[in-house]
């Protein structure tokens, strides 16, 4: 599955790049073996293009956690290929990779993940520690700045608010320039006011930095950020909505997950 570039969104910021940020080549992922296997994925082809927002969605169970461990390389695939930027991560070693997903990767977690012993601007410059880069304090100022939080660089994250604490997450995966940003459920710990906010700087990394944004969500109004809304059902492929409103995300959902339609039809807490 091939999904076309959302040059027409982009009116508000710069064009995206051409090529493909990420590619999935029929992607299997197993866990167990003989009758007990639990087949996670299910031979998933797919081509993300660059400096675009991209969100996955699906069922419990239906695949989109470990979709997302692939294509990032923190999880191998029992079959198939994942390339990052033309480059295989199915072929390298487990020191090329974690070095690889140290200076081409961002990530954003639902908890944050930010070192209480570390200032906000110790906190940004970690991925660049530890890909072995040095310390570039103009460019934390620079990305911190991105995110609203210039005057909150010596300060410590418990000395910040949860909405404060994401926006610091997000500088972090913005400090080395990644290929791509992988974010993990960014929103589920928040309000919905907080919530939108980080999701329009999850937008705004897209349209006005060129980056490529790929997310993993179960709310129907997060989704409606993105350009693209990819569906998984048990392991495979179940459909995709361009430009998705919350509406035909959370009509979507249904379809796939009728149990769950009225938890996908609320927004995150």
């Amino acid at each position: 599955m091939r999904l076309r570039t959302r040059g027409e969104r982009q009116d508000h910021g710069a064009p995206a790049a051409p090529g493909h940020a990420v590619e999935l080549r029929g992607v299997q992922r197993r866990y167990g073996r003989g009758a007990g296997a639990v087949h996670a994925l299910r031979g998933i082809d797919l081509a993300l293009p660059r400096g675009t927002y991209t969100a996955v969605m699906g069922p419990s169970g239906s695949g989109k956690s470990t979709l997302l461990q692939c294509a990032a390389g923190l999880d191998r695939p029992t079959a198939g290929s994942v390339l990052l930027g033309g480059t295989e991560l199915t072929r390298l070693g487990e020191n090329k990779l974690t070095e690889l997903r140290r200076s081409r990767l961002g990530f954003v977690f639902q908890a944050f993940n930010l070192l209480p012993s570390l200032t906000v601007s110790q906190n940004v410059l970690l991925p660049m520690r530890l890909a072995g880069l040095r310390a570039d304090h103009a460019r934390a100022a620079e990305v911190l700045a991105q995110v609203g939080l210039a005057a909150h660089g010596r300060r410590r994250p418990a000395e910040l608010s949860g909405g404060q604490q994401q926006r610091v997450a997000i500088a972090r995966a913005l400090i080395t320039r990644p290929d791509v940003i992988f974010a993990d459920e960014p929103t589920g710990a928040l309000d919905t006011r907080t919530a939108a906010e980080i999701l329009a700087l999850l937008r705004q990394a897209v349209d006005s930095l060129g980056a490529t944004v790929v997310m993993v969500t179960h709310d129907p109004v997060a989704a409606s950020y993105a350009d693209v809304a990819l569906f998984l059902a048990d392991g495979a492929l179940a459909g995709s909505l361009q430009r998705p409103t919350a509406e035909q995300v959370a009509a979507r959902m249904t379809t796939l997950d009728p149990r769950g339609a009225a938890r996908a039809a609320e927004p995150a807490a």
